[in-house]
This record gives C-alpha cells, structure tokens and sequence, in this order.
C-alpha cells in the first residue's frame, strides 16, 4: 500500500497486518524510536483538527521522522491566494517524502494522488471517507471484541454527513454477518447508496425510529456529532442522546464509540462507565497511524 485514499483499498489481508504491527508498536514503543529516521512527512490540513493531526504528528515523531506541518491551510496557505489543490502538492512533493491531508473537498485525496510523487494519506476528505478514522476504530472494536465478523453494530446521529460512517460501512464489507442498525433524525438518515454497499456485501441494515429497534445485545454503538459546517441549512439538534438510563437498557457487553469531538449526543455521565470506549478509541489512533506510516515506508 503506497498511498492511502479510500477504504476501498483495504483487504482483510492488509487489514490484519496492520493491526498485528499496531499491537506490537503499542507493546514495544522503544524499538520504533528510530525507525523512519531521516524521512520528513509533511500534513496539510485544510479543516480543523485534533485527534487525527496530532495522533499523526505524534506517530511521525514517535517513529523518528521529521515533521512539516500545516495546521490551517485554507486560511495560511497559498490556497488563500488562488493556488490550486494541484499545484499545492505539486509544490510539497518536492520538500517531502510523504503527505498527510485533510480537506474540506469530497475528491481531494484522489486528485492529490494523481499528481503527486510520493506517498498520500487522506485524513478525511469533505462528506466522503476517513479512512485512516475507520482502521483505528476496527482496531479497537479487534481489541475489545476480539473478532471482526458476526457483529452487530448501530449507527446512531448524522449518519448522512459524517465520513468516519461511510468509510466504517466500507471496511465493514470485507467481513461477514454484519448487522447495521441506523438511528437518526429523518434528515440525517443514511443515503441509500450506502445502505447498498452494505446489502451488496452480503450484510444486513436495519433503518430504526427508536432506542427500542435496537438489539439489546447489540456489541457495538456508534454515535457521531451533527456536521453542522458541512450544511447551509440548519441541521438542528441531536434527538437520539446516549445517557446512563439509555447504556443500562443494553448489554454489559455493549460497548459505546464515537470518533470525537462530541456535543450532546453522548452524556458525561457514561464517561465512567466500563463500556464507554471513545477516548481509548482516539488513543489507539496514535498506534494504528504509527503501524500504517511503518507499512507505507516500508515501500
């Protein structure tokens, strides 16, 4: 895997590899001190970041690399000056021998890709993937579950903006006996081609109007923020809000996720609680990325 660009890229083959090297660096940080020593990696992001800009910055750092970075590139780059997203990259390849990117453009990673000269991850490209997002959650679904099949997996909040859904819904086909279960506002309801990549997979989804349409063993619940800046119109408010009295209704071996930040759609109240996973979900990011710059050099 030279490039990054969408979770279309992945097989179980990859996938497993990765992880596999995840669980080793997190076991032995130390001996990874050096191992990109003498690379430089440049991120350029377009769009407000945390997690993902500095669990990457971190994972360059943590493995040696030097890094270059843009923290907000629409408003302190030349793209404030007219230059394109082309001549861009076109102008990076030259200083650098990987790019990390996220944009605000659904297109950008591919368009990145097709005139640069070294290696692009895409780090979230406008309403379309994250990839790099949905590798960290199987991951930490792999640790918690132990397995990446036979899942059942709810989908809850703007499941029609929100890119960490798309590209979890693509990875996700490359395993069996997935049920999705999708819980949201009329307005934020999944798009129907996404509901077809699912059937097409040979798995199964499930549009819900309430808590209660969700199997009370269901292993996975997966909530994301209304992406109010990816609209004009107003999205309103979250309806579908995961609190003590709901997480109680389901199993002691449900576990709740979310890529983060979050705004009300999950309580402070289930912070505590041994099935709340998010932040350790966003701390595994920092490994994965760590194992996915290793297998991307090793090139």
């Amino acid at each position: 895997m030279e490039n990054l660009i969408s979770c279309e890229q992945f097989t179980k083959e990859n996938l497993k590899e990765i992880f596999d090297l995840a669980d080793v660096v997190k076991a032995n940080p130390e001996k990874y001190l050096n191992a990109l020593q003498g690379k430089v990696v440049t991120t350029l992001f377009f769009e407000p970041s945390t997690r993902t800009r500095l669990s990457f910055e971190t994972a360059v750092v943590r493995l040696g690399a030097r890094l270059v970075s843009t923290e907000n590139g629409k408003s302190n780059s030349s793209s404030t000056k007219g230059e394109t997203l082309e001549d861009t990259i076109k102008v990076v390849t030259g200083y650098t021998d990987a790019i990390i990117m996220r944009h605000s453009f659904d297109d950008a990673a591919q368009r990145a890709q097709k005139v640069s000269t070294v290696p692009v991850i895409n780090a979230g490209s406008g309403k379309g993937e994250h990839p790099t997002q949905s590798l960290l959650d199987a991951y930490t679904i792999r640790r918690e579950k132990g397995r990446l099949d036979n899942l059942k997996i709810a989908l809850l909040g703007d499941l029609i903006n929100g890119r960490t859904i798309h590209s979890l819904i693509k990875l996700f086909g490359l395993y069996d006996n997935i049920e999705f279960y999708g819980l949201s506002k009329e307005n934020l309801a999944l798009p129907e081609k996404y509901v077809k990549i699912i059937e097409e997979s040979g798995n199964k989804y499930f549009k819900c109007t309430s808590f209660d349409d969700i199997p009370k063993d269901v292993d996975i619940m997966y909530h994301t923020r209304i992406q109010a800046e990816r609209c004009d119109e107003d999205l309103g408010k979250e309806e579908f809000i995961i609190n003590k009295e709901i997480l109680d209704q389901f199993s002691e071996n449900t576990i709740v996720m979310h890529p983060l930040p979050r705004v009300d759609e999950i309580s402070t109240d289930i912070d505590d609680d041994k099935r709340a996973k998010y932040f350790e979900q966003a701390h595994n990011g920092m490994w994965v990325r760590m194992a996915l710059l290793l297998k991307i050099f090793e090139k």
